[in-house]
């Protein structure tokens, strides 16, 4: 990874240049919590990227908000920082139309993770479509829990036997660290499943202990898919997280093994 741009000091150019875009294998991650295993989920990862611009014809500024979306069945992910200076030397280039700005950023994303893509740009005159929404579901950060994170805690998962039951639970405390940087990522945690009911105060301590575990984002939703679908055993289950932005983008990874095409709602720390 020594062509990573992560860490390190960058110029900032903002004349278009792909050339800026580094991809990181995901089987690099996968191969620490799947080894050899068949992935038992699909999804997708929503990037939304607030700050993005460029010229029209006559030099006039358009900015808005462009969305992101690659499947996890790609072969590779983009690297987020390498992503923010591709897509600020769009800034002062000038495009004859949104199509062509979009049509050249699929293409050299599609090429880079070897996977399809799918992209949008929106203004702020698109009905409002980007207000903060509410999570529907029960909040367990309020549960009692071991709260200690030296490793992630996979013996806290656990279920009640007896019962049967089907919910949405979420947690706001999600914490978890670049593997490069070490810089923290934050964000709400999504889980929708149904099955033998979970022990809320057994998940947040899972999730909690994730405070000090070091990986990107895409890995640490599938490896928390994986703990609950081998310690809980839900009939069906989805993980979602929705970190909050960093450099102007936030990542939201999505995993199930029931559910397609996750609603990308903005939530109140986004």
């Amino acid at each position: 990874m020594n062509d990573n741009p992560l860490g390190k000091d960058t110029s900032y150019p903002d004349i278009y240049t792909p050339d800026l875009l580094f991809a990181i294998d995901r089987k690099d991650s996968r191969d620490q919590y799947m080894a050899n295993e068949t992935a038992v989920f699909h999804g997708i990862d929503i990037w939304n990227a607030w700050e993005f611009s460029w010229l029209d014809n006559s030099g006039r500024p358009v900015i808005g908000k462009l969305t992101l979306t690659f499947s996890s069945a790609s072969e590779k992910i983009v690297e987020s920082k390498s992503l923010k200076l591709y897509l600020n030397s769009f800034s002062n280039d000038q495009y004859q139309s949104t199509s062509k700005v979009i049509d050249l950023i699929k293409r050299d994303l599609s090429q880079l993770t070897k996977g399809d893509i799918t992209a949008s740009f929106e203004t702020n005159d698109d009905n409002g479509r980007n207000q903060i929404s509410a999570v529907k579901g029960y909040s367990i950060d309020h549960e009692e829990a071991d709260f200690s994170h030296a490793e992630i805690m996979v013996n806290a998962l656990r279920t009640d036997n007896n019962t049967q039951t089907e919910e949405v639970l979420y947690s706001e405390i999600l914490r978890t660290n670049c593997p490069v940087t070490n810089q923290p990522d934050t964000g709400t945690i999504i889980i929708k499943y149904k099955g033998k009911k979970i022990h809320c105060g057994g998940l947040l301590s899972y999730i909690n202990s994730y405070r000090g575990h070091n990986d990107f984002h895409e890995a640490c939703v599938e490896k928390i898919f994986l703990d609950i679908k081998k310690y809980c055993q839900p009939d069906q289950l989805t993980v979602y997280a929705r970190y909050n932005r960093r450099g102007g983008i936030d990542i939201n990874p999505f995993r199930s093994d029931y559910e397609d095409n996750p609603e990308n709602n903005r939530l109140w720390r986004q």
